[in-house]
């Protein structure tokens, strides 16, 4: 009778002895999933949490712990993300245009990120504004002018990416000369320097995420901040297809004869 119990508590014993092992191992394997920064799917925690915090213009970041900056930056790249846009136009308008335009502002000393405003101004949308701004960087005739562009009933070099972003570079950088912020140089960009000196007088306030201006204006940087972290991170933000980024062709220059 003693003989049939050895057995099964030698079974049992070797299942304890066992288990200890196991158990002395797993957080070890543990440890190394975390070093080599893999996420576990069964596990939410372990997965990295996107913060605001991250998010810059020209290297120029959002106010720390500014709940009305926070919540208008969270809307505007929402309103940019796939489920919202639901197209991968910028994304191939940015493979075209990118390779002509970043050298461009490197040679005139402009942050790399301005590349993103004729995303802004001309990606999403086609044709003249209603003030009649038009082209890749939106230039209003008088403006494209004095930097240098032909505008008039034959040609309209604001249709040519590589004249009008010489054209917008040496704009920004004239800009800059004057307010020494890159986020004040893009709001000013899109109102116009007149207008912005008179604002930044007036409220005696030279930080653009807390002034008070016009609603196409106080959103202006962050529709910038928010088309930057959709091509920066597609998939963090829903687009998965990044084939247009991986075999561009850059857009072939042309000047637009009026007829």
């Amino acid at each position: 009778m003693l003989k049939k119990h050895l057995i099964p508590l030698a079974v049992i014993f070797g299942l304890l002895v066992m288990a200890k092992v196991f158990a002395y191992k797993l957080p070890t394997k543990v440890e190394n999933l975390k070093k080599d920064n893999y996420t576990n799917s069964t596990d939410t925690t372990e997965e990295p949490v996107f913060s605001i915090a991250q998010l810059e213009f020209a290297e120029e970041s959002l106010p720390i712990g500014d709940k009305k900056v926070n919540t208008k930056m969270k809307n505007t790249l929402a309103s940019f993300s796939y489920g919202s846009l639901q197209t991968n136009r910028l994304h191939l308008k940015a493979a075209k245009w990118f390779p002509i335009v970043e050298p461009i502002l490197a040679a005139y000393g402009i942050p790399n990120d301005f590349k993103y405003i004729p995303l802004v101004e001309s990606g999403l949308k086609a044709g003249v504004s209603p003030k009649g701004a038009a082209g890749y960087w939106q230039f209003m005739p008088s403006t494209a002018r004095m930097y240098g562009l032909k505008v008039n009933k034959k040609v309209d070099e604001r249709y040519n990416l590589k004249k009008s972003t010489v054209a917008a570079a040496k704009y920004l950088k004239d800009l800059y000369g004057t307010f020494e912020s890159w986020t004040l140089v893009a709001a000013a960009y899109n109102v116009g320097d007149s207008h912005m000196r008179k604002q930044i007088n007036r409220q005696g306030q030279d930080n653009y995420f807390k002034m008070k201006l016009n609603r196409e204006t106080s959103l202006y940087v962050y529709k910038l901040i928010s088309v930057k972290e959709i091509l920066e991170n597609p998939k963090r933000n829903g687009y998965k297809n990044q084939k247009a980024l991986m075999a561009y062709k850059p857009v072939e220059e042309h000047t637009t004869t009026v007829e």
